[in-house]
């Protein structure tokens, strides 16, 4: 069996390396009691946990479309051992591989969710006469021999198999963490019942419920994807649940890598404006102030059109158009990152300026500690908790931009698929007739989720890491009872 070539793209290694990079930070939450006790809060709040479990399974589909490779072509007949591997011109990823049969099931135009029909009329042959009608699908209900009959009865058979089979996932799940409360709650019935009570220190109920329905609608939609076309087809024929599942790993890229790239300008520059102040504060506030006034959108534009013209004129740097566009959405994440930093930067020049004021402060520095050490060791672990709540707030802010900026035109490549390339390409179809909803319907619901979970999670973290947000929200006390 011949190896697939690994294809390291810049966001790949990127994005494993933040993964590394979290693995350590679970790490020092581990250790460290503050954050420990954190981390637990934000567990404790039903909607955070609830939407941590649907940022997770979003973070998973990120990570499998992130493990590139190239497949390794046959040798040719008569070819000896020595004979070089080539390898295929397109970049596919594991989630590719996986959805190998949506990327196989390509009509020649519109079609209707879980259709059998094309959309539109076309010239057909029927009973040797030429006539004008709804042509079948050359993948999508296939296997129906009398669709007008079987239709409705295989859908409805296929999606309720599967919903059970999700139910059954959901059950399974659930005696894990019942298995693991069993002494505590006079064994496992004990605790499957303190569960759907919600009388656990963790609101395991919510997060249940939460799987559930997960499983439930994954269990429908896988058992269907293999026969229909779940979300329908585009303009070209294609899968719009591929496309809307690729598109999650474009929205994650841009709302994490944009993030993390504001993060050395705003922190370093902040510290810098707050520990030194006098003239110091001064030039980089001037500098943040300056970079505020200038319309974001049309700074990004400019940046992105002279990476554009970049590329264009350097096409022999890429191997495939895979390479090509993954580099530019990196670019753009830096663009992001260099133009976004100034409202973090704020925040930082703020709490640093009470910090330096703190008795520690002025004990290390009357002890003759460095400026260095001090805005090291003292300063930045203390402001960090505003980086951590303005990181988690920002990444659905980005998502949101992305959106906006492939709709002007000035986003991601138009070969990589995206929420805002395929609400870009729904302009157009929602003013025809008949109207094609649905790919608008599947990014703006695929994109709501994502950007919701975001926000609910978010909320939880500032409520847990923020004293004065927690202070002024109520709450609603569970009984353990």
């Amino acid at each position: 069996m011949l190896m697939p070539k690994l294809v390291f793209l810049w966001t790949d290694v990127v994005l494993f390396t933040m993964l590394l990079a979290l693995a350590w930070y679970c790490w020092r939450v581990r250790i460290n009691d503050n954050l420990r006790a954190n981390w637990w809060k934000v567990l404790r709040d039903p909607a955070a946990l609830s939407a941590g479990i649907v940022l997770a399974v979003f973070a998973l589909i990120t990570l499998v479309d992130s493990v590139h490779f190239r497949r390794a072509l046959a040798p040719a007949p008569g070819a000896t051992a020595s004979t070089p591997t080539y390898y295929a011109t397109n970049t596919e990823s594991l989630l590719d591989a996986w959805m190998s049969r949506q990327i196989e099931m390509r009509e020649t135009g519109y079609s209707e969710p879980l259709a059998y029909l094309g959309l539109t009329k076309e010239p057909i042959e029927r009973d040797g006469q030429p006539v004008r009608d709804y042509p079948r699908l050359k993948h999508g209900g296939s296997h129906l021999g009398n669709p007008q009959t079987q239709w409705s009865s295989d859908v409805l058979g296929r999606g309720f198999g599967g919903a059970a089979l999700g139910v059954l996932v959901a059950l399974g799940l659930a005696f894990i963490p019942a298995v693991l409360l069993r002494r505590s709650h006079g064994g496992t019935l004990g605790a499957l019942k303190a569960i759907a009570g919600d009388r656990t220190d963790l609101p395991l109920r919510a997060a249940g419920g939460t799987l559930l329905v997960m499983c439930t609608i994954g269990g429908a939609v896988v058992a269907l994807m293999g026969h229909y076309h779940v979300f329908g087809t585009d303009r070209t024929g294609n899968d719009v649940l591929y496309q809307a599942l690729k598109s999650v790993r474009t929205a994650f890229v841009i709302g994490t890598l944009a993030t993390v790239a504001t993060l050395p300008f705003a922190v370093v520059l902040g510290v810098l404006a707050g520990y030194f102040r006098g003239w110091v504060d001064e030039v980089i506030q001037y500098v943040y102030t300056t970079l505020s006034s200038v319309p974001n959108v049309l700074l990004i534009a400019a940046c992105v059109l002279m990476v554009q013209v970049f590329l264009d004129k350097n096409p022999d740097m890429f191997e495939t158009g895979v390479e090509r566009s993954d580099l530019k959405i990196f670019l753009l994440c830096v663009i992001l990152g260099l133009t976004g930093w100034a409202t973090l930067c704020r925040l930082v020049r703020g709490e640093t300026l009470k910090l330096r004021e703190l008795d520690f402060v002025q004990a290390a520095t009357a002890f003759g500690v460095s400026h260095t050490r001090i805005m090291a060791r003292h300063i930045t672990p203390n402001v960090m908790h505003l980086v951590l709540i303005t990181t988690v707030l920002s990444f659905s802010d980005l998502i949101l931009y992305e959106a906006v900026l492939t709709y002007v035109g000035v986003g991601v490549d138009p070969s990589m698929n995206s929420f805002g390339g395929m609400i870009n390409l729904a302009r157009s179809e929602m003013s025809r007739d008949p109207v094609v909803w649905w790919s608008f319907a599947a990014a703006f619901g695929f994109m709501v989720t994502l950007v919701l979970s975001a926000n609910l999670f978010a909320d939880g973290v500032r409520d847990a890491f923020d004293p004065r947000a927690r202070s002024f929200r109520p709450r609603l006390k569970r009984s353990l009872a």
